[in-house]
């Protein structure tokens, strides 16, 4: 069951408000004793509240900073909008914060900021005194600059059927904006990352895991397969192999630590709920196979997972040495 999305809110200082008058000595003492955080210049957190945040919500707060300095209103884009949107990504996000720039400006970035210069004439919405893309033309600009399985991942982000609220987008929004796109750049990755999307990835590692098997070779699943246990209930599976009558199913450790996953169990309740569940599946398929995240960072773990459990491959395995970043 995916989680309620929200964002915390946590309380930033900032030296320019008069509540907060600038004690600079203090400052550098409270730095150098880690209780604060530097969120932007002049800004600050204590240290405890922004570490309960995601990573997600980290840059979210940096671009919250960013913009209120900026002399002029901008057009937050890329990334930075991602965060505000609640689109996940897949590892680090980026340490500047993208604004989208006149295509004569040069786009060239300095300092914070990371300036695109692709043009201004993009699907915007207001924010505050700025501008800020659309969730689909957010998702359409970094699939433009991004690696495959990343543009695959925002783009299932944006459009995911099950997300709080209901999808950012829909398959026809992208495209149409794919096709009106006025740059000629990265338009051939944005068509290969949209045949791919989908709105079934309930999360940025099923879509991460659905990019690999099709990179290692193995059939096309079915996705969100449901089916019906013995006594009665139902199980979600991830991934679905119906000529093999084999389910996968990637097993991130957010369903054991995550309050907002665990809603009211503890870490032990629900890795046993999630073993029962798991033998219930093994009870009427042929047969169950399951990886975490470090067998996506080391392909060929993932690969001799399924071909020892029986899902055959068409490619050969990969080399031990291949390591993905993420």
């Amino acid at each position: 069951m995916a989680p309620e999305q929200h964002d915390t809110e946590i309380e930033i200082r900032r030296v320019r408000d008069q509540q907060y008058p600038p004690d600079y000595r203090k400052l550098r003492r409270e730095i150098g004793a880690e209780s604060i955080h530097r969120v932007g210049p002049g800004a600050y957190a204590l240290t405890a509240a922004w570490r309960g945040l995601s990573s997600r919500e980290r840059h979210r707060m940096r671009v919250v900073e960013a913009t209120l300095r900026m002399r002029r209103p901008a057009l937050v884009s890329h990334f930075a909008a991602a965060s505000v949107h609640r689109i996940e990504i897949l590892g680090r996000w980026p340490s500047r914060i993208d604004v989208r720039v006149d295509g004569g400006s040069g786009g060239r970035s300095s300092g914070l900021i990371r300036r695109h210069g692709i043009g201004v004439d993009a699907d915007a919405e207001q924010w505050g005194v700025h501008r800020i893309t659309t969730p689909a033309q957010t998702a359409i600009d970094i699939a433009a600059i991004a690696d495959h399985t990343q543009a695959v991942v925002v783009l299932d982000q944006v459009l995911w059927a099950r997300r709080p609220g209901g999808p950012l987008a829909t398959i026809e929004e992208l495209r149409m904006l794919a096709a009106r796109r006025s740059s000629s750049r990265g338009r051939a990755k944005i068509r290969h990352a949209l045949d791919e999307a989908t709105a079934l990835s309930d999360s940025v590692r099923e879509s991460q895991s659905r990019v690999l098997l099709k990179r290692l070779g193995f059939p096309e699943p079915v996705l969100q397969r449901e089916f019906t246990l013995l006594d009665g209930s139902t199980a979600q599976t991830d991934f679905y192999f119906p000529e093999y009558d084999h389910v996968g199913e990637f097993d991130g450790v957010g369903k054991y630590l995550d309050p907002a996953l665990l809603r009211g169990r503890t870490p032990a309740d629900a890795l046993i709920e999630e073993k029962d569940r798991g033998d219930a599946l093994a009870r009427i398929v042929s047969r169950v196979s399951r990886w975490r995240t470090p067998h996506l960072r080391r392909p060929r773990e993932l690969y001799d997972i399924l071909v020892a459990d029986g899902l055959p491959s068409r490619l050969p395995p990969p080399p031990r040495s291949l390591q993905l970043p993420r």
